[in-house]
């Protein structure tokens, strides 16, 4: 799934922010791909984007409209069909990553048909994947790995690729998550393919490539998490990583969603490898990424430094302090760029 740009994005008439998550995120990681947002009225999110009508957005070059709302079911609200028609009308295609198919509105269908547009349903894919092999394949990957699901990983990938590409390396974002492909413009949401080719998708996504590039894999969900450890597995199969970094969030208890205590970081850094030797027996854990969002500076400071020095490797927040300190670690096991 190749989602083509600049985007438009659509906040519909949402609450808050939160039921903008994925403009947001777009924004935070890709506001250049970014010509506008479209906002019906009452709506209150705000990317910060310009407002713009969607015929506006169009004439100034606009490809996708980007349905950047997100709400309980992952339905599309009756009253937003009319601005996705009109977008097709005007010539964009459009994507979106409810759960909702684009397609089995009719007058949506009618309208992609008519202007021959693509509807890109971002959660799901019509690509046909082999089982996974298992065969070493060239270039270099580091994956993202988590303590629980929803800790960082994403923002670690993208933060980890950006200082990478910054410090001369060759180096690229795998998306594996609805957002992630909106960030990136391409890749998979791994949480809906069959279970028998998760692994043989995330070697389709990190194919061979040259010996000096570096793929970056967004991770998802937790070995250690009973509701989702079976696609993170396949992930860590299929990807093959070289490096991983552990992310973490430190005032949980329990993960996720369920009553099951949250593991340590040795715990994840001991399963990875064991786990991870099954298809790359050199795979070892470069750093960890933690977010403080909910510690002030100096308690922030002063948790990253404890954790660093237990384990012996760099721990940075990402989105607060960078990913420097990890990407010194990659240079020293695998060498400069």
């Amino acid at each position: 799934m190749e989602i083509a740009r600049p985007y438009l994005l659509f906040l519909g008439d949402v609450p808050d922010a939160l039921a903008a998550k994925t403009a947001i995120g777009i924004v935070d990681w890709r506001r250049d791909w970014c010509l506008g947002q479209v906002r019906l009225d009452g709506c209150a999110a705000d990317t910060g984007l310009p407002d713009t009508s969607i015929s506006d957005g169009a004439a100034a070059g606009a490809r996708t409209l980007v349905i950047g709302a997100v709400n309980a079911g992952g339905q599309l609200p009756d009253h937003w069909v009319d601005s996705i028609v009109a977008a097709l009308r005007a010539g964009l295609d459009v994507a979106s990553g409810l759960h909702v198919r684009l397609a089995s509105i009719p007058a949506i269908r009618a309208a992609a048909e008519e202007n021959g547009r693509q509807l890109h349903d971002v959660r799901h894919n019509t690509e046909t994947f082999a089982t996974g092999k298992g065969t070493k394949r060239p270039g270099k990957r580091i994956l993202a790995v988590g303590t629980d699901c929803s800790v960082g990983k994403k923002y670690t990938a993208l933060a980890m690729d950006k200082a990478m590409n910054e410090r001369g390396y060759k180096s690229s974002f795998c998306a594996t998550g609805q957002t992630g492909v909106f960030i990136s413009g391409r890749g998979i949401s791994l949480d809906a393919v069959i279970a028998d080719f998760i692994s043989g998708a995330a070697e389709w996504l990190s194919p061979a490539t040259e010996d000096d590039h570096w793929q970056i894999i967004e991770g998802q969900g937790s070995l250690f998490h009973p509701s989702f450890a079976g696609v993170t597995l396949g992930l860590l199969h299929g990807s093959q990583p070289d490096g991983f970094i552990v992310c973490h969030e430190p005032t949980r208890t329990r993960m996720r969603g369920v009553e099951t205590p949250l593991p340590t970081i040795q715990q994840v850094i001991d399963m990875t490898v064991q786990c991870g030797q099954l298809t790359n027996p050199d795979i070892r854990c470069v750093g960890i990424a933690v977010n403080t969002a909910a510690l002030d500076d100096d308690e922030a400071l002063a948790y990253l430094a404890k954790v660093g020095e237990k384990h012996g490797l760099p721990a940075t927040d990402p989105v607060r302090y960078g990913m420097d300190a990890i990407v010194d670690k990659v240079s020293a096991e695998f060498g400069a760029p």
